[in-house]
C-alpha cells in the first residue's frame, strides 16, 4: 500500500511513496487553465489534500461515470462520436478533499466541493500535457493500479514544483 502521493504540475507525474521511498511515478494530465483554487476556474487546486472517497470499485475498464454514478456505458470511439463534448470520467474516482482552511477548503476554494478528482480517461487523450478541466486524468490501467495501492485518507500534496528527491 502507498501511504502519499504528490502530483507535480509542472512534470505532470504523480508520484506515489510508501514509508518515505519513492515507488510509482505514473503519467497525468492535469488542468489546462493551470493551478488554482477558485470555484468554476477549471483549474488544478493546489495544496494538501486527502482521498475522501474511492468510487468504481470492481468497474469495467472504460466504465463511463457521471455524478459519481456508472451510467451504465463503456466508453468507446462510437460513444465519443455521439456525445463530443462530454468530459470523460472513466473507470475510477478518486475524490480528493482539501485540507487547508480557506485556501483548498472550505467556501469558495474548496476542493471536494469543486469535485476534483483523480480519475480515468479515454486512453486517445495524451498524457503528459494539461488537457483536464481541473481534475487529474489518468490512464485507465492506471487508475485501476492506484485505486488498489491507497487507502481512504491518503494524503495527496499537488504542487506546481517540479519533483526532486
Amino acid at each position: 500500500m502507498l501511504d502519499q502521493l504528490i502530483v507535480s504540475i509542472a512534470d505532470q507525474k504523480l508520484y506515489g511513496f510508501r514509508q518515505g521511498k519513492l515507488t510509482l511515478t505514473i503519467p497525468v494530465s492535469t488542468a489546462l487553465k493551470g493551478a488554482g483554487q477558485l470555484q468554476n476556474s477549471n483549474c488544478t487546486p493546489l495544496g494538501k489534500h486527502f482521498i475522501r472517497a474511492k468510487i468504481g470499485a470492481n468497474l469495467p475498464i472504460n466504465a463511463v461515470l457521471s455524478g459519481r454514478r456508472w451510467t451504465g456505458e463503456i466508453w468507446s470511439s462510437e460513444l465519443a462520436q455521439q456525445h463530443p463534448n462530454r468530459d470523460w470520467i472513466l473507470t475510477r474516482i478518486l475524490w480528493l478533499s482539501g485540507c487547508e482552511l480557506g485556501f483548498n477548503r472550505l467556501g469558495n476554494v474548496d476542493t471536494f466541493r469543486r469535485y476534483i478528482y483523480l480519475h480515468g480517461t479515454p486512453d486517445i487523450e495524451p498524457m503528459g500535457i494539461p488537457l483536464s478541466h481541473g481534475c487529474i486524468r489518468l490512464r485507465n490501467t492506471d487508475i485501476i493500479k492506484l485505486f488498489e495501492l491507497i487507502p481512504i485518507h491518503c494524503p495527496v500534496e499537488i504542487s506546481e514544483q517540479p519533483y526532486t528527491e
